[in-house]
């Protein structure tokens, strides 16, 4: 027999690694940055392994048990890690089936039934299944990222389980390998199968004996104890090892967090969902009242009813989701109550609903939304509660801790107003959301892990706080699971029998104590392995000088990392209208996620895995692919800014180093653009022609990518010797002259000065040659950005003073302006004062025809357009006011949920990214122009996009201002006629 985990010392990282390659297991990494990223998961835990298995198949699964088997090396299985309670780390080998053992392995629509491997992202199994008119029951606000086998470990639930059920509601069978190699195929037993079973005799028989004798001798606990409700997750599912159950194993086996079998594939039950849904949100003066009127809305036969406290959405930012906020019933609470059913039935039942809920003490409103794009915006605030949460309306970090502790419905206001009242006593707070209408409760605590007191606080409290839950006859889980954060306290709500009765079912399965040991019985302490910890001392990290500020952090850049806490938001795929994270999209790979990346900068703060600081290669590496695109801080629930984290990192990097070459190309790019407008005609022939390979070799430009032509004139040039048009009766606007647009395409700017002054504005651009310094930020060159900045907003500064608005054309320039300068510019109070002047004064052209000339009459595109909005707009200010600008002309445009266009400035020209720039645009913008009629307009103000699009595509990207001055009635400098759609490539070349 072999000998269990704790018996065997644990062998070194490189040697469980070099075992694991050998043995023909999958994709094998024991080096320290693989072991940084996987080191923990969205809880408050924190434990690195000694090696990253990813199999690509079934046999690398067995394979790689075998080996740790020898070795003595426990195994954490893992799906998107984005588990809240600590099962998803572990001190010894980790299998990620994320990335490659994740197909879809068969789908029966009439069965209504699918086989899966454990891999597969829920979003991906849901769209396979809606072609036949189908979906799988339960759907976590996770559900973007999180796997099948990670639901099944955790018995996930999700928004709709009051109607469809739990995980363990839809499984059907699941195939399974023990620790000991033993595979297994798990479902419903009759007693003559049982016996059948038994009577073979193999490991499968002597399996199934032990099973049932735990059963049969524990009848009355199983049907007293277990499965009371429905959100009783907590601890195993031994409920269904019950006769009238059906002796069914697969489900016994959900919910018990890979300590018992690894999962190689499972099927699963579909369902239809109903024709239509209506959402009714229903306001309360609290969430105890909104928690009181519970029972009684039950019986209208709902999808859902969730529950939202004011402290969640006063935390919300997103200027398209504020606006849904701000029109909601006044409340400070809300229920959202989604019925389903036939259309014609749904406004009826609304009105009777909304009648229940008025009879409840507290109730001071209702409204039913019937915008599908607003309804989609609130429930947007539900799914990213995890990560809303982490941070309170004051700034202060929350944490998970007591993350979705459960009680029947019928109990939920008293249990509530008591735990609030815990809460107060323990000088805590947190904003309360969860699945009201199953008495499930998610909260993040402002716990401070940093002190011996703070951590002993947050023990007494989540020992009161179990005690409270089993008092009014709840579960310590409702469906994150029990891991480390809630294991040690099961005593206190089962009591000893039953948690000696989970230990011998544990120890039926996995003897050995090889399967993610410390979860469930014989639990590791719940304040033990905390990610921060007053007793782990941070690497000095002690620059010279600093390149951001972190105001947001306390100035802390360790505390910056941290804000990520795993949800996994970033591991999102493409096709939801969301930027980040576009390298992961690609790639799949956990180190191209915001949150690999963020977990790398956190170690590297650290100093136990990635210990040489600043100058760490695994961080450098890790950064390599991240495209600076700043997505994940509007589309990170937290507010992870990886494009800043970035630039920091890289100033440090290569302070007194040489860097790469593009980073002197790239970064120096609007200086070169100056040299070159001298003699453009004589740069375009060197990059055209033979000598281009030379010149791209050098720069550090992928052979592959062609390098943009220069313009014959300068937009500055141009207009510094026309004379104004227009009456100007709108008053001086100041149009920020990009260096994109300036040296490659000024028929841009051109378009936007006939735009401008068509609009009544007076027309001016800064005095000399500005910049932004954005190319010198994304390269991490910030003394040199903040000179630049600095020279930038003293020279606007006159304008600012007088009241002129800055019109961006650039969208990155734009977003530089706005967010980037005043950080940058963060010396003395004067420069920053003026810095936060112009930021304030920047404005997208859309946004000022909107806003502050709403009477001007915008010519009429009547034409379909598709548009790619860039990330740096996305992240900054939306594409809100164009598409309202849009409309005002009659255009019928349609915006791409492409994410990122993949050139994103320098990154897709430097060497060793083609292939991934290329790649992400493929995912949805390219083939989508590929496709576009010839009489549809492909927008995109970006200049990166509009170079992917000619590069990539036969078409050319319109700026939204040459759009509106080729339709302009008068004759203009940008353009004399409108333009079609097939006259673009030509107009480019001009």
């Amino acid at each position: 027999m072999t000998a269990t985990v704790q018996d065997l010392g644990s062998p070194d990282a490189a040697a469980v690694a070099d075992a694991l390659g050998r043995g023909n297991c999958g994709e094998v990494a024991g080096d320290a940055g693989r072991r940084a990223q996987y080191s923990a998961d969205a809880s408050n835990y924190r434990r690195i392994p000694l090696a990253v298995v990813l199999p690509r198949e079934r046999q690398h699964v067995l394979n790689a048990l075998a080996v740790c088997r020898r070795l003595g090396v426990p195994v954490t299985s893992r799906g998107a890690g984005t588990s809240t309670s600590g099962q998803a780390v572990g001190p010894g080998v980790v299998l990620d089936f994320s990335r490659y053992f994740n197909r879809l392995l068969a789908l029966d629509p009439q069965a209504r039934t699918a086989t899966v491997q454990p891999g597969i992202v829920l979003d991906d199994l849901q769209r396979a299944a809606s072609g036949h008119g189908l979906l799988f029951g339960a759907d976590p606000s996770t559900h973007s990222r999180c796997t099948l086998g990670g639901m099944i470990g955790n018995n996930a639930c999700g928004s709709h389980s009051l109607a469809w059920g739990r995980t363990a509601d839809n499984v059907l069978e699941l195939e399974v390998v023990t620790y000991r190699g033993t595979v297994v195929r798990l479902g419903e037993m009759t007693q003559q199968e049982i016996d059948e079973a038994i009577a073979v005799g193999d490991d499968r028989g002597r399996l199934i004996a032990s099973l049932h004798r735990l059963a049969q001798g524990n009848l009355a606990a199983l049907r007293t104890k277990l499965g009371q409700f429905p959100r009783q997750v907590s601890g195993y599912a031994l409920e269904h090892l019950l006769p009238e159950r059906r002796f069914n194993l697969a489900r016994a086996l959900v919910g018990s967090e890979g300590t018992l079998a690894v999962i190689l594939s499972a099927t699963v039950r579909l369902i239809s969902p109903p024709p239509a849904r209506a959402l009714i949100v229903l306001g309360f003066q609290d969430s105890g009242a909104a928690a009181d009127a519970v029972p009684a809305l039950l019986s209208h036969r709902l999808l859902a009813l969730e529950g939202l406290d004011q402290a969640l959405t006063d935390i919300v930012t997103r200027p398209e989701t504020r606006a849904a906020i701000d029109t909601l019933p006044a409340a400070r609470a809300w229920l959202f109550a989604e019925l389903g059913g036939a259309e014609d039935e749904l406004p009826l039942r609304a009105t009777e609903l909304a009648e229940t809920a008025r009879q409840a003490t507290g109730c001071t409103g209702s409204e039913v939304i019937t915008d599908p794009v607003r309804a989609g915006r609130l429930w947007r605030i539900r799914e990213d509660g995890a990560g809303l949460a982490t941070r309170l309306p004051d700034g202060s970090e929350a944490w998970p801790g007591w993350e979705d502790a459960a009680v029947p419905p019928g109990q939920l206001g008293s249990y509530l107003r008591q735990f609030t009242r815990l809460l107060e006593q323990h000088d805590l707070q947190g904003a309360v959301y969860g699945h009201f209408g199953e008495g499930c409760l998610h909260v993040r605590i402002n716990f401070d892990f940093t002190t011996e007191q703070g951590t002993a606080v947050f023990r007494a409290f989540v020992t009161d706080a179990a005690q409270l839950i089993a008092a009014h006859g709840g579960s310590l889980s409702g469906e994150h699971g029990d891991g480390q954060a809630r294991s040690e306290l099961l005593p206190l709500m089962y009591g000893p029998d039953v948690v000696a009765l989970f230990e011998e079912f544990k120890d039926i399965w996995d003897p050995d104590n090889g399967l993610n040991p410390g979860m469930i019985v014989r639990p590791l302490p719940v304040d033990g392995n905390l990610r921060v910890s007053p007793h782990r001392t941070p690497l000095p990290l002690t620059p010279l000088s600093k390149g951001f500020p972190f105001h947001a952090d306390d100035g802390d850049f360790a505390k910056a990392t941290r804000r990520c806490v795993g949800v996994g938001k970033c591991r999102t795929a493409a096709h939801r209208g969301d930027v980040m994270c576009p390298s992961y999209r690609v790639t799949l790979d956990e180190k191209d996620s915001t949150r690999g990346r963020a977990r790398l900068l956190y170690e590297m703060t650290q100093g136990e895995v990635i210990t040489d600081g600043w100058r760490s290669t695994e961080v450098r590496d890790a950064l390599d692919l991240c495209l600076s695109c700043k997505g994940c801080s509007a589309d990170c629930p937290v507010g992870v800014d990886m494009a800043t984290y970035k630039s920091e990192f890289l100033y440090h990097h290569y302070k007194g180093r040489v860097r790469p070459a593009s980073h002197y190309t790239m970064g120096w790019l609007p200086l070169l653009s100056r040299l070159a407008a001298r003699m453009p005609r004589l740069v375009n022939a060197l990059t055209a022609s033979w000598p281009a390979s030379v010149v791209k070799r050098l720069g550090g430009i992928d052979g592959r990518r062609e390098i943009p032509r220069f313009a014959d004139e300068t937009f500055l040039t141009w207009f510094r010797r026309r004379t104004p048009r227009g009456d100007g009766g709108r008053g001086p606007v100041m149009l920020w002259v990009d260096s994109f647009n300036n040296h490659f395409t000024p028929e841009v700017l051109r378009a936007g000065v006939a735009v401008l002054e068509n609009a009544g504005f007076r027309v001016q651009v800064p005095d000399g040659t500005q910049c932004c310094g954005l190319t010198w930020i994304t390269t991490g060159q910030l003394d040199v950005a903040r000179r630049v900045a600095r020279r930038t907003v003293s020279s606007l500064a006159p304008a600012i003073e007088a009241g002129m608005p800055v019109v961006g054309l650039e969208p990155s320039c734009t977003a530089a302006l706005r967010t980037d300068l005043p950080e940058l510019l963060d010396g003395d109070e004067h420069t920053r004062a003026r810095a936060r002047g112009l930021a304030g004064a920047t404005v997208t052209l859309a946004e000022l025809l909107v806003h502050q000339a709403a009477d001007w009459q915008p010519p009429r595109v009547d034409a379909p357009s598709i548009s790619q909005t860039h990330c740096h707009q996305h992240a900054t200010s939306g594409f809100g006011a164009e598409s309202a600008l849009l409309h005002r002309m009659g255009v019928d445009n349609t915006t791409l949920a492409s994410g990122c266009c993949g050139l994103a400035g320098n990154f897709g020209f430097e060497r060793g990214h083609y292939d991934v720039s290329v790649a992400a645009g493929e995912q949805v913008l390219l083939p989508a122009v590929r496709s576009a009629a010839l009489d549809t307009h492909i927008l995109a103000d970006g200049f990166s996009c509009r170079t992917q699009i000619a590069q990539r595509t036969d078409r050319t990207g319109t700026h939204l201002a040459q759009l509106i001055a080729r339709a302009l009635p008068t004759a203009g400098t940008a353009a004399h006629t409108h333009r079609t759609p097939a006259t673009e490539k030509e107009d480019a070349r001009d």
